[in-house]
Parts: structure tokens; C-alpha cells; sequence
């Protein structure tokens, strides 16, 4: 298991993990409101059975339960509640009595059981609402009068009940920052190391590179043969080439208005000669100029790229076919070859740092090249199409220019 497919591992491990703190902490949220839930209806019965008690008092007043200590206590039990919302109905429909509502009018003090208009229509409301719900004590005061009890929730209960919902929208909002923070930190992490890695290389080729440049001068002053000398020079500004090309990285480049057409078929033609004969390479230039703000050198870069790793891909034979054409107002280029694929799941790993698939390389390649097509050329890079043991296809596409 590589390195990608430990990050894709954790990943999952992260999300599933979040996940399951998120619902265990909606079930004990949804607990709480459960029990704080029974709970008022606990205080809802006991509201119930003083006001069943009072009501016996009211029929029976010489009973022995109806001495004036015990008359107080249920009446303290009936204005103690002032949170749940009550609606207290006889058996005709008819509002008897009303607590915790936010009327749309004042009730006077003087007259509290005077219910204006305004107030009634709120109140019916709130009664065909709550006729619809499970929150309602019947009353027996009677075998022939009944009472009934409809009750809210209160705003506590309420608040708590939309809580777990806030809850998870908070912690979801954790987990996207966390993660992104993360990755983000990773990603400018990994910049640096480019950066320094690029800069560091042109860095350490700079001297080698100037000393081959005086022995080469030295070597047509001593008469050396010039065909060899020529040989030599074309492979030391080769080299001063790629040093070049590793200094810009970290940089912003030049960007200049070129032929797409003539820069891709530079890399193709250099590379021609450097892969084996048994692996043919096609060109299909568009008929017309493809052009686009692009750094030449850094283009070229990708597109060698592009081919080395489709000539590794085949393992000796096969062909590569390199295609430019304008679409949806970009210019593309296509380098599809005929060697051994690439999963479907590894269509974006391929571009990842250190990725590689062979015995040997760092597997810097498309890294880079996706680096400098995305990052200074504004375009895209991606795989348009790989299957396994048939061959793949990248396509990098251009803000193509206008004539």
C-alpha cells in the first residue's frame, strides 16, 4: 500500500470517525430532550390532578379535603407553571383556561379570564394545532363533564429539540475546516519543498555546467574534432536548459503568445530521437495556429514528460500518438499511448508527488507537469482515458487565445 492509498485510508478513517461522534452525541442530545420531554408530562399530570382535585372541591366543598391549606397547595400547583404553555377545553370545545401563551393583546389583570377577539382567534389557532399532537390530559371531573388538557412544549424543550440539529451543522463545520486546514497546511507545505527542491537543483547543476562550458572552448582551441565538440555543446546546453527550466519553478515565469502547434512539436521532435525504434511516435498538428500565453520552455517540459512516461507505460514497443485541437474555446493536446493503463482509482493520484509505479524514480514527473500547467498557465491537466492492458490518454487544455 503506497502512500495515497494510506491517505485515502485515513481519510475515510477521519470522516467515519466524525461521523460517529456526531451521532453519538445527537442520541444523547436527543435523550435529553426525550427525558426533559417526559418530564413535562410528568408536570403536565400533576397540573391535571390538582385541577381535578379543585374542581372536586368546587362539587363537594364540605369534604375533609377541602380545608384551605390544602385548597392553597393546589392552586400553587396550578400557578406555579410558567413555562408549558395550557390550554384547558371542556368537552365542547370551549377555552376554560389559558397559560404561557404570548397573546397578540394584553390580558387585564383586573378581568384575566376576559378573552378579547384577537385573543380568541390566537388561542383557537394554537388549539386546532395542538389538537393534532399527542400532548393532551383528559379530565374526568365527572362520568358526564370532561376536561381536557392540551399543552406545548415549552421554549426550553423546544431550543433543545432544535439543538442536535445545530449541533451537527456546527460540527460539520468543524470537521470541513479541520479538514481543509489540514490540506491546505499540507499543500503549502509541499510548495516549499518544490520551491527548495527546483532551486537547490538548478542551484547544484549551475557549476558543473559553466566548468563543461570552458572545457568545451578549451577543446576547440587544442583543434578537437568539431562534429564531436558540436555533439558535446548541444548535450551542455541541453543541460543549462534544464537547470533553467528548475530555476522557474517558484517563480512566475515570462508568458509569451505562442503556437501551441510549434512548441509541442519541439518536444516531440527532441524526443523522437531518444526513445526506442520499436515505439512509434505520430504527431496530428491542428491545420491552423493554436495559440495560447505560454512559457515555451516549461511546456516543452511537460510534453517530454508526458512521452517518457507514455514510453515507460509500454515496456518497450508500442506507439504514442500526440494530437492539438481547439475545443470549448481552449487549445488541447492529447498524448495517448498503448501501454498498460491506469486504474480509474488512481486518475488523480497519478499527479501526486511521489507516486510512481515504476521500480525505479521518484515519481516527479506529472507532478510537475500538472504544477505547470495549472499553476502558471492557467489550463488543465487530467487523464481522459486509461484502461488496463489497452492504454491511456492525458489531455492538457488552454485558454486558447483569440486569432
Amino acid at each position: 500500500m503506497n502512500i495515497y492509498d494510506l491517505r485515502r485510508f485515513g481519510t475515510a478513517l477521519f470522516f467515519v470517525v466524525s461521523i460517529a461522534v456526531v451521532i453519538v452525541f445527537v442520541l444523547v442530545s436527543n435523550n435529553l430532550v426525550a427525558d426533559l420531554a417526559a418530564q413535562e408530562r410528568e408536570r403536565m399530570q400533576i397540573w391535571a390532578d390538582a385541577t381535578k382535585q379543585i374542581a372536586d372541591i368546587g362539587q363537594n366543598p364540605d369534604a375533609p379535603e377541602s380545608n384551605p391549606e390544602n385548597l392553597e397547595f393546589l392552586l400553587s400547583i396550578i400557578e406555579q407553571n410558567h413555562t408549558i404553555p395550557v390550554l384547558l377545553t371542556d368537552n365542547d370545545g370551549n377555552i376554560l383556561l389559558h397559560r404561557n401563551f404570548d397573546l397578540p393583546e394584553s390580558v387585564d389583570s383586573t378581568a384575566p379570564w376576559v378573552i378579547t377577539p384577537a385573543n380568541e382567534a390566537y388561542l383557537r389557532g394554537k388549539l386546532s394545532a395542538l389538537e393534532k399532537r399527542a400532548n393532551v390530559i383528559h379530565i374526568i371531573i365527572t362520568p358526564d363533564n370532561l376536561q381536557h388538557l392540551y399543552y406545548d412544549d415549552s421554549k426550553l424543550l423546544k431550543r433543545l429539540s432544535y439543538y442536535p440539529y445545530v449541533q451537527i451543522l456546527v460540527m460539520l463545520a468543524f470537521i470541513a475546516v479541520v479538514y481543509f486546514a489540514v490540506n491546505s497546511t499540507r499543500k503549502a507545505e509541499q510548495n516549499k519543498v518544490w520551491v527548495g527542491l527546483s532551486k537547490e537543483t538548478a542551484h547544484q547543476l549551475g557549476t558543473p555546467i559553466s566548468s563543461l562550458m570552458a572545457w568545451i572552448e578549451l577543446l576547440r582551441s587544442t583543434g578537437t574534432d568539431e562534429e564531436m565538440v558540436a555533439e558535446m555543446d548541444k548535450d551542455v546546453n541541453r543541460l543549462s536548459m534544464i537547470a533553467s527550466r528548475f530555476s522557474k519553478i517558484g517563480s512566475r515565469p515570462s508568458m509569451e503568445r505562442e503556437n501551441v502547434n510549434a512548441v509541442v512539436l519541439r518536444a516531440a521532435t527532441y524526443m523522437q530521437t531518444r526513445i526506442s525504434s520499436r515505439i512509434s511516435l505520430t504527431v496530428n498538428l491542428w491545420p491552423h495556429e493554436l495559440e495560447a500565453e505560454m512559457s515555451a520552455p516549461l511546456f516543452e517540459w511537460v510534453m517530454e514528460n508526458l512521452i517518457k512516461n507514455a514510453v515507460d507505460a509500454m515496456e518497450g514497443s508500442g506507439s504514442i500518438t500526440v494530437d492539438t485541437f481547439p475545443e470549448n474555446g481552449r487549445a488541447c493536446v492529447t498524448v495517448t499511448d498503448t501501454g498498460k493503463g491506469i486504474s480509474r482509482k488512481n486518475h488523480k493520484t497519478v499527479f501526486n508527488p511521489g507516486y510512481t509505479t515504476k521500480k525505479r524514480g521518484w515519481g516527479l514527473g506529472l507532478a510537475l507537469a500538472k504544477r505547470i500547467v495549472e499553476q502558471y498557465h492557467r489550463g488543465r491537466i487530467l487523464v481522459a482515458w486509461s484502461e488496463p492492458s489497452k492504454g491511456t490518454k492525458f489531455k492538457i487544455e488552454l485558454p486558447l487565445l483569440p486569432a
